[in-house]
């Protein structure tokens, strides 16, 4: 069997002359962390060694992978760059991707523990003076290519198409829930309400029930939202803005606003670290919901890993469209909302 022989020496380069200024800028992570995820992930990516080619090494998986994820750069492109054929780089990255997500997701993304979520909690009083923060939640839009099948669905009300990550993120702007791949047109309301999170948090296996006293009400934790999302007793989301809002209701708004701008701060950072999710996605929309979780394990990776990122991505702006209060979620919701703003404006 002939095969095109073909160069590896920037690989080579990059091993050899590379700092970890360059490994973070490029690979958003220094060469101790990269090798540390290789080695997480050597046993789902080693190849056996055949009569006819040598296997290409786990360094060099997950290198074309980081760099396609990071730079969205065309496989013809990261072909010539790392010695492989085109089919070889797409193959690769798509192996990768699985790798990370069957075997990192569940250690990475993950409902916080008891100890855990103490330092959550103490996080968000600590530095937004909110108390029984357990995390914040807020929905993206990631573009994708035109979809062959139901098109429309996709099309979403920003004028491109797109599937939607919903994320909740700690104090320290690492994910613990993504919900992947609902269409672009489906409100965020939709998806939190389809979502396993909302069904353990409404069935209360999702929190404990550690409660702090404010105004005489017995405040549970709770995950801070906007105005897309339901009034709940876990789930807190800013009074109707307008000329009826009094106050003390403007200020609760504004320390919530403050508080939950660690999501928005999450999805700058997601999108600013791995390009390719971005401004589009250019994979087949079978594999998007696939690339976007192994982004959101990686950005977990990479801050558990104190990789520093500059945010020169600005804080998301996608408050999605007001779901209106029923009767039954405001009572279920509105006291505790109610004495957090009393507790706020003393």
């Amino acid at each position: 069997m002939w095969i095109q022989p073909r160069p590896c020496s920037w690989w080579q380069h990059i091993n050899d002359n590379w700092d970890d200024r360059n490994w973070q800028l490029n690979f958003r992570m220094r060469r101790t962390s990269f090798m540390e995820l290789c080695d997480i992930l050597r046993p789902s990516l080693i190849r056996q060694r055949t009569h006819y080619r040598c296997p290409v090494p786990v360094e060099l998986r997950v290198a074309i992978c980081l760099w396609r994820l990071a730079t969205n750069l065309e496989f013809r492109s990261i072909s010539h760059l790392f010695g492989v054929g085109i089919s070889t780089a797409c193959i690769v990255t798509q192996q990768v991707v699985t790798a990370i997500n069957r075997v990192m997701q569940h250690l990475y993304i993950k409902t916080p523990s008891d100890a855990e979520l103490k330092t959550i909690v103490q996080g968000y009083r600590d530095k937004w003076r909110f108390p029984q923060v357990a995390g914040a939640i807020d929905g993206t839009h990631i573009g994708i290519l035109t979809p062959a099948d139901h098109p429309a669905d996709y099309y979403n009300r920003k004028g491109f198409y797109s599937v939607l990550l919903q994320g909740v993120v700690d104090h320290k702007l690492k994910f613990w829930d993504i919900n992947v791949g609902w269409p672009g047109t489906v409100h965020d309301a939709r998806v939190f309400a389809s979502s396993s999170l909302y069904h353990r948090g409404q069935n209360g296996t999702l929190l404990p029930g550690w409660t702090e006293t404010f105004e005489g009400v017995d405040v549970p934790l709770v995950i801070l939202g906007d105005a897309a999302y339901p009034l709940l007793s876990w789930l807190m989301k800013p009074f109707p803005e307008g000329s009826g809002a009094t106050w003390e209701q403007t200020q609760f708004n504004h320390r919530l606003s403050q508080a939950r701008v660690t999501v928005k701060r999450a999805f700058g950072r997601l999108k600013g670290r791995w390009r390719c999710l971005l401004k589009k996605c250019n994979a087949h929309i079978s594999l998007v919901s696939h690339i976007i979780a192994a982004c959101c394990v990686l950005h977990n990776f990479c801050e558990v890993h104190n990789e520093e990122w500059e945010d020169d991505e600005p804080a998301e702006d996608e408050d999605g469209l007001l779901e209106p209060e029923n009767h039954h979620q405001a009572n279920s919701g509105g006291h505790i909302r109610n004495a957090l703003c009393a507790y706020f404006t003393q």
